[in-house]
């Protein structure tokens, strides 16, 4: 199984995108769309307008990877309106919305640090 790591930085992009894209329209829509380098170590995860196919770009080294997700049942969880065409997430959040838990909708406790506690 290939999953990203907890600390990989992932960004959607929001819109929904024609899966009949590859390599070369997906970065394009990384740089044009999400304004955002394609070759940067980062995760690019884009949804098809049914939501039921998924796939992730990234540059590895010498070229690029592009990992496609279909599913047969159910549809994945996507952000709606937002003010920016990129929403930021960890490897792990991801994880978790290809799993199909709506990221989306949850609501973690407060971060807290030592200064904040005293």
């Amino acid at each position: 199984m290939i999953r990203p790591t907890s600390e990989v930085q992932v960004y959607l992009c929001r819109e929904l995108v024609d899966m009949r894209k590859s390599v070369n329209g997906l970065s394009a829509l990384v740089e044009g769309t999400l304004q955002l380098d394609p070759f940067a170590p980062h995760l690019f995860a884009f949804c098809n307008r049914r939501r039921n196919r998924l796939k992730i770009l990234y540059w590895e080294r010498n070229g690029f990877v592009l990992w496609y997700k279909a599913l047969q049942k159910d549809r994945f969880p996507w952000p709606g309106e937002r003010d920016s065409d990129a929403v930021e997430l960890t490897g792990r959040e991801l994880n978790w919305l290809l799993d199909g838990i709506d990221i989306f909708c949850l609501k973690p406790h407060e971060e807290l640090s030592y200064d904040s506690v005293l």
